[in-house]
């Protein structure tokens, strides 16, 4: 069971061989890792809905596999943000809120992710979808295009849309992953995959959401991890209770990365208890000068 309080904190995925002796136990098998995972962390990112809608099965077992506290953020599929591109998706939306609804009390946050050529043309569209949208859960948004991160008119605009509407602004926070030289082709396959977007720090509604991608080395992200719990703290002082997800390249160390963070975190005194990260399964057996050795 996590022991993390008053704020959420995970990785992008919860199924990585790689996490093997370190985050779960060296012998685990994939039927092990959503439950060895949700030991440590209360949140993770779900992409598997962008691509296909899962079955009655598969939602049943990682609410099985998973704590009452633990909470997921799946992303709504694609056909309705990428191929629809929000118009006409009414339909959509029924099938995939029926498809989640056996695991309903786990959804922290449903996660709208828009295409890069979604740009302030398109506002309109936007605005007539969120007044589609079941309002008894919550979400959050992502914008790419950057007529939204131009500090103007249309970010206002877009940022006063999301706040009436209660969508938290998704924040994509890769300036750290892009000043990385593209020497390991894990960085290099990043940096290809993933948009350099300009930096924010920033509330439209009670659960700040973002994700940050860095250096697989969590203390050479110390700057803007800083920069990132001194928000954290401010927005858990204001009531608000952040979800915040730690990439890597290839993600092997996101797990690291989110311990240090919410070392980050404590340093900075937060007003509010905001416990602590589970020891990794893999490590427990470990010398201290072996486990320091991960980092």
């Amino acid at each position: 069971m996590s022991l993390l309080q008053n704020y959420y904190l995970g990785c992008p995925i919860w199924a990585n061989k790689d996490w093997t002796g370190t985050l779960f136990t060296p012998k685990a098998k994939p039927k092990d890792y959503l439950k060895q995972y949700a030991r440590v962390f209360n949140t993770v990112e779900g992409s598997n809905t962008f691509y296909a809608l899962p079955n009655t099965e598969q939602v049943l077992r990682w609410k099985s596999d998973t704590p009452t506290h633990f909470r997921f953020s799946f992303k709504l599929p694609k056909t309705i943000t990428h191929l629809y591109k929000l118009r006409h998706v009414q339909q959509e939306l029924t099938r995939f809120f029926m498809a989640m609804e056996p695991l309903l009390e786990r959804i922290g946050v449903f996660f709208i992710q828009l295409p890069p050529t979604f740009n302030k043309k398109s506002l309109p569209s936007l605005s007539a979808f969120l007044k589609e949208l079941p309002q008894d859960v919550t979400y959050a948004l992502e914008v790419r295009h950057l007529d939204f991160y131009q500090n103007d008119d249309t970010e206002t605009t877009l940022n006063n849309l999301l706040q009436q509407n209660g969508i938290n602004r998704a924040l994509f926070d890769t300036a750290t992953l892009h000043a990385l030289p593209p020497a390991d082709v894990h960085v290099a396959e990043a940096q290809r995959k993933k948009p350099k977007m300009p930096p924010r720090l920033l509330a439209t509604a009670q659960n700040p959401f973002l994700r940050f991608v860095g250096h697989a080395l969590p203390q050479q992200n110390v700057q803007r991890l800083t920069q990132i719990a001194q928000t954290t703290a401010q927005w858990l002082a204001e009531g608000k209770q952040p979800y915040l997800f730690m990439h890597t390249p290839g993600d092997e160390f996101a797990p690291q990365t989110c311990r240090y963070f919410h070392q980050l975190l404590l340093q900075c005194r937060p007003a509010i208890p905001i416990g602590s990260i589970a020891p990794f399964a893999g490590e427990q057996n470990r010398e201290p000068n072996e486990q320091m050795s991960l980092f």
